[in-house]
C-alpha cells in the first residue's frame, strides 16, 4: 500500500481523535453497519479527495466496510490534519497522500497518486480531482463509473463542465442536499470559521465591525454566529435576493469600497475570485483581520496586498502581518485558505455526520444506477436526503408525526377549498 503522509508515530493520538468523532456522527454508525453486511461497494475503488479530518477518516471507514478499497488525498494543502493521515494508513490500512502545509507542487502530485490506483469512483471537495482527471486523456479513467461532489464551489466547477458537454462521467452534487448545505453550510461554517479565526488570533469578537462577503448558506452562518458573539455584522453582497434577504434578517449591508474603511475583520465566503482587492486593502484601518472560509484562496487578492506593502512577517501561527508603505498593518489568516481547516479543525462532527451520510448513500446510489444515467450532475434523491434526515433524528431522540390518511389525500387534491 503506497502513502505519504507526515509521521507514522502521530498514528496513536489520531486513532483517538477519529473514535471522539465517531463517538458523535451516529448517522455514519448505522450505516456501516448496514454496509459491512450487505457490502455494496465490494470490489471497488474509490479515491477521496477531501479535508483529511477525523470526520472524513470515519467516512473512509464506512466506505471500506462497504467492501471499498479506498484511497484519500488532500483537497486543501492546509487541511489536513497530520495524526488523522497518519491513523488511517497505519491502523485502518487506508492509502492516503496529504501533509498540512505541503507546497502546490507536492499537493498536485499527492491527487495524481490517488488518481495512479485507478479508482472506479471519485469524491470530490473542491472538484481539483475531476478537473485533474480531465486534462489527462479520456482513456487514462475510462473504468470510472460516477463520483459526488461535496461543495459549492466544486459544484459551480462542475456543471459548467458538464455544460460545456466535456463531464466524462455522471457525478452527484452531494453539496446541494438539504441535509448537507442547511446544516453542514450553516452550522458547521458558522462555527468552525469563527473557531479558526478565535484560535489564530485570540480577537474578542463581541464589539467589533464584522464583514461577511456573500450571503449564501456559508455566509449566513458566518454572520449567525458573529451577531451572536457580539460583533456588529455587515454583508457584502452582489445579489439583490440575497443582500434584501440579509437587511431583512438585521443586518447592514453595503458595498465592499464602504465596508472597507469601516470593517475590523473581515471573512470572504462568495466561492468567487479576488473579492476583497489592492484598492480595498489601501482603505482598510490599521490593524484590519481578513480570513477566507471559502474553498479556494482567491477569494483574497493577496498579490494585490503584496504589491502595496513594504514588509511582511509572520506573527503568530496562520497570521501574516503586512505592513503598507504608510506603516498600517493588515492580517492574512491562513494564508486566504480555509481559516476554519487551516487554524481549526474543521466543521464539528455531528453536522459532518449528514454530510457524509450523503457520501457514503450517493456512492450506493452511483454504483447501483451509474448505467443509466447520463454524463451529467445530479442532486442527491430526494429519498436519501429525507431518510439521512430521519436517522438524525431517530438518534438524537426526536421524534416528529405523521400525515393522516385524510391529511394526505387532502394534500394531492384540489377539490376541497374554504
Amino acid at each position: 500500500m503506497k502513502f505519504d503522509i507526515k509521521d507514522s508515530k502521530l498514528a496513536k493520538k489520531g486513532a483517538l481523535r477519529i473514535e471522539w468523532a465517531a463517538k458523535n456522527m451516529p448517522v455514519l454508525k448505522l450505516i456501516k453497519e448496514r454496509f459491512s453486511k450487505e457490502r455494496p461497494l465490494s470490489g471497488l475503488k474509490v479515491a477521496c479527495c477531501l479535508h483529511v479530518t477525523t470526520e472524513t477518516a470515519v467516512l473512509a471507514e464506512v466506505l471500506k466496510s462497504g467492501g471499498a478499497e479506498v484511497y484519500v488525498c488532500a483537497s486543501n494543502p492546509l487541511s489536513t490534519q497530520d495524526d488523522v493521515a497518519a491513523a488511517l494508513v497505519h491502523d485502518l490500512k487506508i492509502g492516503v497522500f496529504a501533509i498540512k502545509g505541503e507546497d502546490t507542487k507536492t499537493y498536485y502530485a499527492h491527487l495524481k497518486a490517488a488518481l495512479e490506483v485507478k479508482p472506479d469512483i471519485t469524491m470530490d471537495d473542491g472538484a481539483d480531482l475531476v478537473s485533474t482527471i480531465h486534462q489527462l486523456p479520456p482513456v487514462v479513467h475510462a473504468n470510472i463509473i460516477g463520483g459526488t461532489e461535496e461543495t459549492t464551489t466544486g459544484v459551480i466547477r462542475l456543471r459548467a463542465l458538464a455544460k460545456e458537454g466535456k463531464l466524462r462521467y455522471p457525478i452527484i452534487a452531494v453539496n446541494d442536499a438539504l441535509t448537507k448545505h442547511l446544516f453542514d453550510n450553516r452550522y458547521g461554517t458558522g462555527q468552525s470559521t469563527l473557531d479558526g479565526i478565535i484560535r489564530a488570533t485570540n480577537k474578542l469578537i463581541a464589539g467589533s465591525n464584522f464583514v461577511v462577503c456573500g450571503y449564501g448558506w456559508c455566509g449566513k452562518g458566518v454572520a449567525m454566529r458573529a451577531k451572536g458573539m457580539g460583533a456588529r455584522v455587515i454583508v457584502i453582497e452582489v445579489d439583490p435576493l440575497r443582500a434584501l434577504e440579509a437587511t431583512m434578517d438585521g443586518f447592514d449591508v453595503m458595498p465592499i469600497r464602504a465596508a472597507a474603511k469601516i470593517g475590523e475583520i473581515f471573512v470572504t465566503v462568495t466561492g468567487d475570485i479576488n473579492v476583497i482587492r489592492q484598492e480595498h486593502f489601501a482603505l482598510m484601518q490599521d490593524g484590519a483581520i481578513v480570513a477566507n472560509s471559502g474553498h479556494f484562496n482567491v477569494e483574497i487578492d493577496i498579490p494585490g496586498l503584496a504589491k502595496i506593502s513594504k514588509a511582511k512577517r509572520a506573527t503568530r501561527d496562520f497570521v501574516d502581518e503586512y505592513t503598507l508603505k504608510d506603516n498600517r498593518k493588515i492580517y492574512i489568516l491562513g494564508e486566504g485558505r480555509l481559516i476554519n481547516l487551516a487554524a481549526a479543525e474543521g466543521h464539528p462532527a455531528s453536522v459532518m455526520d449528514m454530510s457524509f451520510a450523503n457520501q457514503a448513500f450517493s456512492a450506493e446510489y452511483m454504483v447501483k444506477n451509474y448505467q443509466g444515467l447520463a454524463k451529467q450532475v445530479y442532486t442527491v434523491p430526494e429519498d436519501i436526503d429525507k431518510n439521512i434526515a430521519r436517522l438524525k433524528l431517530k438518534a438524537m431522540g426526536i421524534k416528529i408525526d405523521l400525515l393522516t390518511p385524510e391529511q394526505k389525500k387532502y394534500l394531492a387534491s384540489w377539490e376541497m377549498g374554504t
